[in-house]
């Protein structure tokens, strides 16, 4: 199947689908391209890649035809319009099922319904059981109806469009406010002046438990903020508003107690890429900062030790094995003041031992 007819069939299919809201208008042309022919029959028709479908009919007894019969289908093919005086002295029809049995037809007439894109969906038709003829004006007003109805159908088209993404932007919006809402961090945007747009429950929750204060869409956050902190602040957003985001670890006490953050800067962007304010995130970091910290002290700890392993406890163990040797020497006789300097060697021994092991005890 050539690509362009695989196209065109996807856009039939689409039209085959949609929901007409313009139904009564669309009946009515259907009446009126009839009368205005004056013809018996008129048919709105898409044609997909077997079947002939009549999406509306003005004294027709089918819904559908198979489309190697549909007459319809050298409209779409040829793109114009098209008219046959007698389908009886056609070789095109003379045999088609719909000329020698019910409906009998003898005269057709057609005009293209073509999107915006040129692409051929089907018709708008009106046949007769006898043979005629259409005059200039009313082959004329064929093709005028016929762009009136592309332009309901694509009027619809778009209207169904328009309904799945404002659908698709509301589910969106719902889960994002969703999430935005039930985070345990602080979220806040403010617009170019300061003021705010907008914040979840959690920025909504630390001002009312911090300050007591009912926070506002549309109030400068100056109302909201410690003026211990309001400066730095300031200048963050002010940071973040000329394009340059700003992250930092802060310790940002309450109570008197160290509550660690990771505080977020960024500028926000609308669909043109235009800064129209800040986004600020405030993540409560303390427990990670203190984890952290109790690694720093572990591994200050653990190099304490090896120092005392590797150099302090060398010093008695040293003097202790040196006067062994001398001990031996003397077959192992010795003096008061030896064995009083091998005294102290083994307390110097134990005082450094007992330290490893308050260290190792600190750890756990």
């Amino acid at each position: 199947m050539p690509h362009r007819e695989f196209e065109r069939q996807l856009a039939v299919n689409r039209f085959l689908n949609l929901k007409f809201s313009k139904e009564n208008e669309l009946q009515e042309i259907v009446e009126i391209a009839a009368k205005v022919c004056n013809m018996t029959t008129a048919l709105i028709t898409l044609i997909d890649n077997d079947t002939q479908h009549i999406k509306f009919k003005y004294m027709f007894g089918y819904d559908k035809t198979l489309r190697q019969d549909a007459f319809c289908t050298y409209v779409v093919e040829s793109g114009q319009l098209l008219i046959v005086p007698d389908a009886l002295l056609d070789e095109r029809f003379v045999s088609n099922p719909l000329v020698i049995d019910e409906p009998y037809i003898r005269f057709y007439a057609g005009a293209p319904l073509k999107t915006a894109d040129g692409r051929i969906l089907g018709s708008l038709c009106v046949i007769d059981k006898h043979p005629g003829m259409l005059t200039d004006t009313q082959q004329a007003m064929l093709s005028a109806l016929a762009k009136q109805v592309i332009h309901l159908m694509d009027f619809d088209d778009s209207l169904t469009a328009c309904k799945e993404l404002y659908l698709e932007a509301k589910r969106s919006e719902i889960e994002l406010r969703s999430f935005f809402e039930s985070s345990i961090d602080l979220h806040l945007l403010l617009g170019r002046d300061f003021e705010i747009l907008t914040f979840n429950k959690s920025w909504e929750s630390h001002v009312k438990n911090t300050y007591g204060s009912q926070m506002e869409r549309g109030k400068k956050m100056i109302e909201y903020i410690n003026p211990i902190h309001l400066h730095d602040f300031y200048k963050d957003y002010s940071t973040a508003l000329k394009g340059t985001a700003v992250f930092d670890e802060r310790n940002l006490k309450q109570n008197g107690r160290d509550r660690w953050h990771l505080v977020k800067f960024e500028p926000a962007f609308n669909t043109n890429g235009e800064i129209i304010g800040v986004s600020v995130n405030v993540s409560d970091v303390s427990k990670k900062v203190e984890q952290e910290r109790n690694i720093l002290l572990k591994n200050q700890q653990l190099d304490e030790i090896a120092f005392i392993q590797s150099h302090e406890l060398r010093r008695p163990v040293a003097s202790i094995l040196g006067f062994m040797e001398i001990f031996k020497e003397d077959n192992y006789r010795a003096e008061p003041d030896d064995l009083r300097m091998l005294e102290r060697a083994a307390k110097e021994l134990d005082s450094k031992i007992r330290e490893i092991v308050q260290a190792t005890q600190h750890q756990r």
